[in-house]
């Protein structure tokens, strides 16, 4: 049984990153392809429905903050995840706040990756406000 899957640099588009979170079996998965905001969108979507993965590394995606707002909103219902990179995704201030957002609310990611990209004052100020209220953060 397949657990954990590297398919980083393989030009993926949105629909097969989806397809992929729906996958009953990984608990570990690397998507490292620019998948863009509207990748970020569609496996923040499926995030939402999954129930095994632990570990998401979506670093270099250059999903911008649409894509981490709706990250941002799965991690508000996914209850499996424990660890997700989102270094180098070109995340701005708006999407650094709802980031921060989903830190109050979760309960399950002990580790979370967001440098290089552009949170600014804003989101990096939502960012230490939330880290005051998380208590399973630990990286």
């Amino acid at each position: 049984m397949l657990t954990s899957l590297n398919l980083s640099d393989n030009n993926l588009v949105a629909e097969g990153g989806k397809a992929l979170c729906k996958n009953s079996t990984l608990t570990f998965l690397r998507l490292s392809n620019s998948l863009g905001a509207e990748g970020g969108k569609a496996l923040a979507d499926a995030l939402c429905k999954n129930s095994t993965l632990s570990s998401l590394d979506l670093s270099y995606n250059n999903l911008g903050s649409e894509g981490g707002k709706a990250l941002a909103d799965a991690l508000c219902k996914n209850s499996t995840l424990t660890s997700l990179n989102l270094c180098d995704n070109n995340i701005e201030s708006d999407g650094g706040k709802a980031l921060a957002d989903a830190l109050c609310k979760n309960s399950t990611l002990t580790s979370l990756n967001l440098s290089y990209n552009e949170l600014g004052a804003e989101g990096g100020k939502a960012l230490a406000d939330a880290l005051c209220k998380n208590s399973t953060l630990s990286s």
